[in-house]
């Protein structure tokens, strides 16, 4: 029998004991950056806009005017006539005097006030919401989206991983060196 056919058995033992060793070591190193390309979004950006102005108001008449024109005009028509004429009279004198009464009080000062209005108004406002970054590890180029610019060198996660035996084995085994996957790339702490 083949001696090298015989060892077949204790290879695949010795490959597939050090396998799990072997997934589970990994390493960090560092990708040099090419370029970090910023992803713009459009987002809206509701806003209270509040304008001030002021108001004029003028502060309405007391009334004291109309009172003592009615009184004064209802004293001088009492003075007029007599019988059912006097209580016309004084009628008219009450009405005519408050009216009288009501123009000669003086106008108030006009008083201004502040006046305050808002409105919702909707901006749009350009905001990074990614970052498009070409690295390079290894001679070969990759790409990967960020939520951050991780500036020149980025943290990639090595993890070596070991090539598919053949199925049928005619020749000597020859044990395959451990393959190294593409980069997996660490969140920048």
């Amino acid at each position: 029998m083949n001696p090298t056919l015989t060892r077949l058995p204790l290879y695949a033992a010795l490959l597939l004991g050090f396998a799990p060793m072997l997934s589970q070591a990994q390493s960090q190193e560092m990708a040099r950056v090419i370029s970090s390309t910023p992803v713009v979004t459009q987002v809206a950006a509701p806003q209270q806009v509040c304008t001030q102005s002021q108001i004029i108001t003028a502060a309405p008449k007391s009334g004291a005017g109309a009172l003592i024109g009615a009184v004064a005009g209802g004293a001088i028509g009492s003075t007029i006539g007599g019988g059912s004429g006097r209580a016309l009279a004084t009628a008219v004198g009450v009405i005519g005097g408050a009216m009288a009464g009501d123009s000669m009080e003086s106008s108030p000062v006009p008083v201004y006030q502040p006046m305050t209005s808002c409105t919702q108004q909707v901006s749009y406002e350009n905001r990074v919401t990614a970052y498009n970054v070409v690295y390079e590890y290894a001679g070969k180029q990759y790409s990967i989206q960020l939520p951050n610019d991780p500036g020149p060198y980025l943290p990639v996660r090595i993890s070596p991983s070991i090539a598919a035996a053949p199925a049928a084995v005619t020749a000597p085994p020859v044990v395959a060196p451990a393959v190294v996957s593409a980069p997996v790339v660490v969140a920048p702490a």
